[in-house]
């Protein structure tokens, strides 16, 4: 108990502790200053107690201003703005919004129009003593006094960090962060929040300390947190302060609320507690003791908590090599943290009794079934606000019980008990649906066959096959072979219709439909194989086909029952399931056979692990670039250079605004069409727009006799009969197909198609996979598939896009041709076996070398160096475009200056840029480098670029930097 306390604003200290004789309270002699003794009870002396104030900077008596100042002091953020807490009458909603001195301003505030960081007629207010005082004493009854701080600085530095703990047992996980905080050697200040129902906890450093390594301390304590109490969600990654490692463009970071708050103190909230989660008696006593965290200290800590990794055992889960076997770095356990003898309840999910597992075992469990969500890397990458964006995704289920994984998980949970030789007893309650009478009525084609079998010779798993493979085919050779009630699943209703035509071909089944009960009105006609959804509701429990949409139902879309009755669940495009709404009918299956289909499994957001945790691994993977070789006719791509610039597009979507409204860019495409009409090929135009599609259409529809327009608006009748009326067109008619990719990209299927148009730039390699395979059905004289790529050079970021096509394209086994009539194909290289043909070709040059490098390296440079001289003494002139030393980043700069003395010191002019972002090489003004790679830094695999020659566009490349004499673009022109 404290020695001293303020009672009627007199100091008094304490003498003796006198008992009550009758067990009631406990009465306290004190003493003040003067030497007049005084009793009073104990619940009043606690209430007044201090901590030890003469050691204190500031205590609960200290000055108004003094305290005020304090609080300025340790609570800091950004320095030119801070937000304050509003509360609608009207609407009853509340936030935290920056303070504008011309906030509700006629004329000058319009937040209908800007958000309140990029209004131009923004002046935010700073955190003044004026605006702590009002916070502080909490006048306003709806609480909007209560100011909020931006902790992340404009530098990406921060003098704090909070965690915020606000889930039903947060008191529990308090406690056990506390706990690892205290282990680590840290002093945690818990706040109970402004409700009352969650906490936030602080730490203050002695300096501003970069936000990554302060989020690296908490997600460190968090995962240490969670293996001596696995309940603590991922979920708690996700509210740190500051919550991201860079300030977003555009945007401050997020905002914490300060603690203190005038109305919550009188609930006893907005407070500092102690690990009871009582208020310490003198709040501001204990918050000056508090010890800050040295620059030293922190680096100390880090090591310690994160030299693993500061998410531990997920921290491999996002590894690229092959997406279905993610390695993990497992906790150290012994055969002690398990059970003697662990039973698996195989189900919809594998159920594992929490009973006699040690924290850290259950806590490995769980992460089997939880990986890194590279969206929020990415997000945080490119500068773009994560709020809402999970760090960690959770695909687990956990009652207080059991811990539920998905299926996929299976090896994996086997692993960790045979690393422990722990005994396995495995409970098998999947269903078997009903045995059916089914035949396949066909044959597989030979690379079909092992497919099939690998598929066979397991319950679960996907094949990964590109687009005219078959996979409808094997889906019915599966049925045929497992003779079990079958559930397809699809997502789209042309996927449905392509299935039911498949199936109904390949599939004899000899089932007699059960009576359906009396109804008065028309008699329901009834199918074999039925169907679910696509307006139709034929069930036949035997083989059905249904789009997952269809098999939600009420407003909280839970799965409908029948779901659970089939033996054998097949999912078509699986790359969905890692969509919440298919995920969760995924998890619902209790089937024991389930086996996912895609032509991309890899997805871009990278949440595949979904797919794979939901279907199983990868059973069979086809390589696109063999099955490209096994066609009857070749793959080529023709690069097609616009002229477009877009000087003032902000961001993407104004690029694809720019896109769809480029007259000259848009004539181009018609152009290519009707010339590709005259070949007598029969083109498709994609765009991802469907404005860009109809505008596409209405210029051709004058100059070709069929014109298809797909762009998913019409009723699912209309969708039909257009594309019946495409499939009947005469071979000896013109026809064009304009679609968007969202329509066409799945469950399309016209095998005439032989020409792609890329209308509207895309980057991910699934995407262009998806669009490509439209050309690749065998069709009667059908000798080449050809994609006209449009490269919008002159827009970095549209360029880009197509560098990552490029890899694209060479994995699918597509060769590059600078048009139709071009005999000579073009190389597409990556960046190692890139090098040494590039340094062949600078031993090759006669006249001149022009190399547009933005971020060259000096050892790259040393290691080039003899070439560029030999060439340099023979009389070829060379040229190098790169960045300045000082926009490449601080630990770069030197070396970068050295670099570019070294070469014009050889002779080689250097020009320097202060924005530069183009890679490219031009040799002898005809051969040309052109792609991802930079050819004064070392090469990355992961990079490609294009080798060809070609003087005409090499001289648009010499002219795009300053080294022809004419810039006139003439890149259109020489294609075709």
């Amino acid at each position: 108990m404290n020695r001293k306390a303020i009672i009627n604003n007199r100091e008094y200290a304490l003498l003796e502790i006198v008992p009550s004789l009758d067990g009631g309270q406990a009465l306290l002699l004190c003493e003040d200053k003067n030497g007049k003794r005084a009793v009073c009870s104990e619940p009043l002396w606690r209430s007044c107690a201090l901590t030890d104030v003469q050691s204190a900077p500031v205590h609960a008596h200290s000055s108004s201003q003094e305290k005020i100042e304090y609080f300025l002091s340790v609570f800091k953020g950004r320095e030119d703005v801070y937000a304050r807490r509003y509360h609608s009458t009207t609407t009853g909603k509340t936030g935290y919004t920056p303070v504008c001195k011309n906030e509700w301003v006629h004329g000058l505030c319009d937040k209908k129009k800007y958000r309140c960081v990029e209004c131009p007629n923004r002046e935010f207010r700073p955190l003044t003593a004026d605006v702590v005082k009002a916070h502080l004493m909490g006048r306003d009854a709806l609480c909007r006094d209560v100011a909020a701080i931006y902790p992340m600085l404009e530098d990406n530095r921060t003098w704090l960090l909070a965690a915020d703990f606000d889930e039903e047992n947060w008191k529990l996980d308090v406690t056990a962060f506390c706990k690892s905080c205290k282990e680590a050697g840290l002093v945690p200040a818990v706040e109970r929040s402004r409700s009352g129902n969650g906490a936030h906890i602080w730490f203050f450093f002695s300096e501003p300390v970069s936000a990554a390594d302060a989020r690296r301390l908490g997600t460190g304590l968090l995962t240490r947190t969670m293996s001596c109490r696995h309940e603590l969600s991922f979920s708690s990654y996700d509210r740190l302060f500051p919550s991201q490692d860079i300030v977003p463009k555009g945007g401050f970071g997020n905002l914490i609320a300060l603690p203190f708050q005038g109305q919550a103190q009188k609930d006893g909230n907005s407070l500092f507690v102690d690990d009871h989660f009582e208020p310490y008696p003198d709040q501001w006593a204990f918050l000056s003791s508090l010890p800050k965290i040295t620059p030293e200290q922190l680096e100390e800590c880090l090591g310690k908590l994160c030299h693993h990794g500061d998410m531990g055992e997920l921290e491999d889960a996002g590894e690229k090599q092959v997406p279905w076997k993610r390695k993990r770095t497992q906790t150290k356990l012994t055969h002690r943290d398990f059970p003697l003898q662990v039973s698996l309840y195989s189900s919809n999910l594998i159920y594992i009794e929490k009973k006699d597992f040690s924290q850290g075992a259950l806590n490995t469990l769980k992460r089997l079934a939880a990986f890194p969500n590279p969206e929020f890397r990415s997000k945080q990458a490119m500068r773009i606000s994560v709020y809402g964006v999970p760090r960690v995704l959770d695909c687990g289920y956990e009652d207080e019980e059991y811990i539920g994984l998905p299926r996929g998980c299976m090896d994996e949970i086997l692993g960790l008990f045979d690393q422990y030789e722990i005994p396995v007893i495995l409970e098998d309650y999947r269903s078997l649906g009903r045995s059916i009478d089914v035949e396949f009525n066909g044959v597989l084609r030979p690379e079909q066959e092992p497919a099939a079998q690998a598929l066979l010779a397991a319950d679960m798993g996907v094949l990964s096959a590109t687009t005219a493979f078959g996979k409808t085919v094997i889906g019915a050779y599966l049925i045929g072979q497992r003779k079990v009630n079958t559930l397809v699943l699809v997502q789209s209703s042309a996927l449905l219709e392509q299935w039911k035509s498949s199936l109904e071909q390949f599939l004899n089944v000899h089932e007699v439909l059960p009576e359906l009960p009396k109804k008065r009105g028309r008699k329901k006609k009834q199918y074999l194989i039925g169907q679910i959804g696509s307006g139709k509701n034929s069930r036949s429990g035997i083989v059905d086909i249904a789009t997952m949409q269809s098999l939600l139902e009420g407003e909280e879309k839970t799965v409908k029952s029948f779901v659970t009755e089939y033996g054998m669940v097949i999912v078509d495009e699986c790359h969905h399931v890692a969509a919440f709404t298919f995920e969760t009918v995924l998890k619902a299956v209790e089937a024991k056979y389930v086996y996912g289909l895609s032509a991309t499994p890899v997805r871009k957001d990278g949440h595949h692990p979904i797919i794979f945790m939901q279907c199983g691994p990868v059973r069979y993977l086809v390589d696109a670039k063999s099955q490209a070789e096994k066609r009857s006719f070749s793959h080529i791509v023709i690069p097609r250079f616009t002229r477009m610039r877009l000087p003032n597009a902000n961001g993407i979507q104004d690029m694809y605004v720019g896109v769809i409204e480029n007259q000259n860019r848009n004539e181009l495409l018609v152009s290519d069409t009707l010339k590709l009409i005259q070949e007598g090929r029969t083109p498709i135009l994609l765009t991802e727009r469907k404005e860009h599609a109809v505008l596409l259409a209405g210029c051709l529809s004058d100059q070709v006799k069929n014109v298809f327009l797909l762009i998913g608006s019409e009723k699912q009748k209309d969708k039909r009969e257009k594309l019946a009326a495409l499939q009947n067109v005469p071979d000896d008619e013109d026809v064009v197909v304009v679609a968007t990719g969202k329509y066409i990209g799945e469950g399309f299927d016209s095998p005439r198609l032989d020409t792609l148009l890329l209308a509207m730039p895309i980057s991910w390699k699934g995407t262009l996979a998806q669009y490509a395979g439209r050309l690749h059905r065998n069709y009667e004289g059908k000798q080449e598939a050809r994609i006209y790529d449009y490269v919008d050079i002159h827009v970095p970021t549209l360029e880009r896009m197509y560098h990552k096509r490029l890899k694209g394209y060479a994995e699918l086994g597509y060769q590059v041709k600078f048009g139709a009539a071009d005999q000579s194909v073009s190389v597409i290289y990556d960046g190692y076996s890139s090098m040494l043909p590039f340094e062949q070709d600078l031993d090759d040059a006669a006249r001149n070398v022009v190399i547009v490098s933005p971020y060259l390296q000096k050892g790259r440079i040393v290691k080039l160096l003899p070439s560029l001289q030999k060439a340099v003494a023979s009389g070829v002139e060379i040229a190098i475009h790169t960045r300045t030393a000082d926009s490449r980043e601080l630990s770069n700069q030197e070396s970068v200056c050295e670099a570019i003395k070294m070469m014009r010191q050889t002779g080689i002019v250097v020009h320097t840029h202060k924005e530069l972002n183009q890679r490219y090489a031009v040799v002898d003004e005809s051969v040309v480098w052109y792609g991802g790679v930079d050819f004064l830094a070392f090469g990355r695999k992961d990079t490609d670029v294009l080798r060809f020659k070609n003087p005409d566009i090499a001289g648009e490349f010499l002219a795009l930097s300053g080294h022809a004499e004419s810039e006139q673009l003439v890149m259109e022109d020489v294609s075709m």
